[in-house]
């Protein structure tokens, strides 16, 4: 209406607002035209006003602009990298005041006046009488019994903690017990009727330590001089690399996989390798070798009767072709070895359960996935249907999927539950993280550490990161 009233006369006549609205724009290009530099368009006051209004608006909220930011990053890096520095200050000054701690031994108390800390310098000289405690171990030391890799649970638990230290547990005991007995039948008679199991599945919930004691066993078994063969992660053997199938065997070869099991079991065997013959002398038959597809003149390798286990990995290592067949072959060679106890233990055991990375083509635009137990390496190994020592580990964080609770090439009783934290062990790692120093002195009580193990109903992994928030 405002604009209406500034509109010359003949402008109104129009009854459609288009027509009107053209015929304003044809007069100021035809103005402009005439007039190209000193224009006579009058603009109306309504319309001139709210122009200057808008203009000067615009204006007066950045009088002063300012240089254009093109790295709006560069704040949040200078808050993460304060941050950032502000934590590892923290980190020095409580590894100094851990440093000194360690001059005053009556910091080294646990629940109800008791050692925080056992006496017991190895894990075979542990007793029921250790349970609750800790136990110290040496980085260079684990490292070097386990080469294969550390669970990633520990290395958390020591880095949180600021020791190399981890808790000692009755459901660990039993474990450990379990296959000294195997080893030692005469030990079943201080037992109440307990029947040993050659074979057992570690199953729980996620963070009860099922990783952690399957380390602590390997660690036992060979400080016991047992040749073990360690598998610290499963998926490992399902993913990744490269794989063909075999037309001889019908499954599927993966050579980088086979390869990496040959590394890792020569890297604490060797010694014992090299003193055990081989008792199988069959030629090899050869598969596809990693990137490079079949050997030409060769189908199978020769094993020489002098050879012992440590040639036979070499044969494997020495070639890509062979790798999958040595592996499959090295199963079969450790069933076999009567002169030092043997042990199988597997982490992400379950994963073995579930279907693998790979797939087949069947038609121009679908494939079908590649079932674990259809790998050749996975075949050898996964079944518990025999007289071995064997021990493996669900890995719930892997997330494979859950699986039915009788798995077909498992004993029904090999299954063994493994429990998160009770009250008792509990009380034992709160008391351990006050010595510590992620729990403040002054704000540690009964009531304070039970609510934080009942929040997070045992889980050893919530209880670390909960524990500093206790107020």
């Amino acid at each position: 209406k405002t604009l209406l009233k500034h509109l010359p006369a003949k402008t109104l006549e129009f009854q459609n607002p288009e027509e009107m609205l053209r015929s304003i724009l044809r007069s100021a290009t035809t103005a402009a035209k005439t007039h190209p530099t000193t224009g006579d368009i009058r603009i109306p006051a309504a319309i001139s006003a709210s122009s200057k209004l808008s203009s000067s608006r615009t204006f007066a909220t950045s009088t002063h602009p300012k240089k254009p930011n093109f790295r709006p990053d560069v704040k949040h890096e200078n808050a993460a990298a304060g941050a950032k520095a502000a934590e590892t200050l923290n980190k020095d000054l409580r590894a100094r005041a851990l440093k000194e701690d360690e001059k005053d031994r009556s910091l080294d108390i646990g629940p109800d006046g008791r050692p925080l800390f056992t006496s017991a310098t190895s894990i075979s000289e542990l007793t029921k009488k250790d349970t609750c405690t800790y136990m110290k171990f040496r980085r260079e030391e684990l490292e070097r019994v386990l080469p294969e890799g550390l669970p990633v649970g520990m290395l958390k638990e020591f880095g949180d903690s600021m020791r190399d230290a981890l808790l000692i547990r009755q459901s660990f005991l039993d474990l450990r017990d379990n296959f000294r007995m195997v080893v030692d039948p005469t030990l079943q008679s201080n037992t109440k009727g307990l029947k040993a199991r050659k074979q057992v599945v570690l199953d729980g919930p996620v963070s009860s330590g099922k990783s952690i004691a399957l380390a602590m066993l390997v660690h036992w078994a060979r400080d016991e001089g047992w040749l073990v063969l360690y598998v610290p992660k499963g998926r490992e053997w399902t993913h990744g690399g490269f794989f063909y199938k075999n037309p001889k065997t019908g499954l599927w070869d993966t050579p980088v996989q086979a390869a990496n099991v040959l590394q890792d079991f020569l890297k604490y065997n060797k010694d014992h390798l090299q003193k055990i013959p081989c008792k199988i002398f069959e030629p090899i038959p050869l598969g596809e070798g990693a990137g490079v597809g079949w050997m030409k003149g060769a189908d199978v390798v020769q094993i020489p009767e002098d050879y012992t286990l440590l040639d036979l990995v070499q044969v494997g290592l020495n070639s890509t072709h062979a790798a999958v067949g040595v592996v499959v072959r090295l199963r079969e060679e450790l069933s076999l070895v009567k002169d030092m106890p043997v042990l199988i233990a597997v982490d992400q055991y379950n994963s073995w359960f579930t279907f693998s990375e790979y797939e087949e083509p069947v038609t121009v635009r679908s494939c079908r996935p590649i079932h674990a137990r259809e790998l050749a390496t996975v075949n050898a190994f996964r079944s518990m249907i025999h007289d071995n020592m064997m021990v493996g580990a669900f890995s719930h964080s892997t997330a494979v999927g859950k699986l039915r609770k009788d798995l077909p090439v498992v004993p029904a009783d090999a299954r063994v539950n493994f429990p998160r934290y009770s009250v008792d062990e509990a009380a034992s790692v709160c008391h351990y993280y006050l010595r510590q120093r992620l729990i403040q002195r002054e704000a540690f009580t009964e009531q304070s550490w039970k609510k934080i193990y009942y929040l997070s109903n045992g889980n050893g992994a919530e209880m670390r990161w909960l524990v500093p928030f206790m107020r």
